[in-house]
């Protein structure tokens, strides 16, 4: 069972249309989420703009690719929903949201070690960075 964290905390997953790998996608013109890789090529962001919801995965909490292509997606024109999937830390979430990110889907496991008021802090993301903290 999988949890999903917004500004507004812990959610049930609203997304019913399923998702598919990028190598079993339509171009362009799906219903379905599109699951990416963190290792997902630059080059094949392009034909995903159209995309109704994007998961990408983050096999491991040092791993940042995921900040870099959701970035590159919102850059590309991506409108719809993009969610962070797999070893997001509460720590990482201000990232996930300043990098494109609008949600984040963790484990029931994180979300015991990890509990809700940790992710909410961070909720208010705009002002959660360090230039923020040097204005003061």
């Amino acid at each position: 069972m999988s949890v999903i964290v917004n500004d507004q905390g812990f959610a049930s997953d609203d997304w019913v249309c399923g998702f598919v790998p990028l190598t079993d996608a339509a171009a362009n013109d799906c219903d379905y989420g599109i699951d990416l890789p963190s290792d997902t090529a630059p080059d094949a962001l392009a034909e995903l703009t159209n995309a109704p919801m994007i998961r990408i995965d983050f096999p491991s909490s040092a791993d940042g690719r995921g900040f870099t292509l959701a970035a590159m997606l919102r850059h590309a024109g991506f409108k719809g929903r993009l969610r962070a999937k797999g070893h997001v830390l509460a720590d990482q979430y201000a990232m996930a949201r300043r990098s494109g990110f609008d949600e984040v889907e963790i484990s029931q496991d994180l979300a015991t070690r990890q509990p809700e008021n940790q992710w909410q802090f961070r909720a208010n993301w705009q002002n959660h960075h360090y230039q923020a903290r040097l204005r003061g």
